[in-house]
């Protein structure tokens, strides 16, 4: 939450963003839970990032952030 705060993501952000997206990257390996990367977009149109996982059958939000152009393609999809 304190990162989202600072990103100025809202939490309605992250719903719609899980919502309208696809997971574009598992980490199955992930600690303290397995966990994906999420593609989607905010209320306002915006692409971000989610990462979340499943702990104790609860889901859960590790990170959220807009995707960085100089370390994704405009896809949002593709590292560079």
């Amino acid at each position: 939450m304190q990162r989202m705060n600072e990103r100025k993501i809202s939490k309605a952000d992250v719903k719609a963003a899980i919502r309208s997206g696809e997971v574009i990257e598992d980490y199955p390996d992930a600690y303290p839970t397995p966990s994906c990367l999420v593609l989607g977009c905010t209320v306002g149109g915006k692409r971000l990032h989610v990462v979340c996982g499943i702990l104790d059958d609860m889901a859960v939000i590790i990170t959220a952030y807009q995707p960085d152009d100089r370390k994704w393609q405009l896809d949002g999809k593709t590292r560079r």
